[in-house]
């Protein structure tokens, strides 16, 4: 193997690992604060915004479909992370915003789980934190990409889906002529 492609296969084998650990990691925090994994990265983006949100746009930046999404905030509402409150610009639209209390408490997990990734990145010089960062950011710019080219591709190797075989059956009650 030429150097390139055995470091492409590293690469590519520590790529898997970090992002199963990643996962593993995203759990044991969901598990931690009683939330879904789905729910603390939900709340990880919406920390992000700006302002509060409608259940749409957390649809967008989850890949949930809105009913799902819907669901999502209806969770994070009971476990007293979010709140509903209509728009003071258009009253018709009910945006999503995050309770500073609770959100602080999660942000105090956070840091006090980053102290150790902070020391790790004490180790890199500013322009290599700069290259990860840049990195970091193509990653999240390329998986959007391939997350909607996959779901613009039919699925692959799966059996008929629910609603393809609800077509192939009969009616409940109707006699099977199949």
């Amino acid at each position: 193997m030429v150097p390139r492609k055995r470091l492409m296969a590293e690469l590519s084998g520590e790529a898997r690992r970090h992002m199963a650990a990643y996962a593993l990691f995203n759990q044991a925090v969901a598990d931690h604060v009683g939330l879904h994994p789905t729910d603390v990265q939900c709340l990880n983006l919406l920390a992000l915004e700006r302002e509060p949100v409608t259940t749409g746009r957390i649809a967008g930046l989850t890949g949930l479909t809105t009913g799902s999404a819907t669901r999502l905030v209806d969770r994070l509402e009971r476990a007293g992370y979010v709140t509903r409150e209509r728009d003071a610009r258009d009253r018709r639209r009910v945006l999503v915003a995050t309770v500073p209390e609770r959100m602080a408490e999660l942000g105090a997990l956070w840091e006090r789980l980053n102290a150790p990734w902070e020391a790790m990145f004490d180790a890199y010089t500013d322009e290599q934190l700069a290259f990860l960062t840049t990195h970091m950011r193509r990653t999240v710019e390329l998986g959007a990409a391939q997350i909607e080219r996959l779901r613009a591709e039919p699925p692959a190797g799966r059996a008929a889906s629910a609603s393809e075989s609800a077509k192939s059956r009969p009616a409940r009650g109707a006699p099977d002529t199949r």
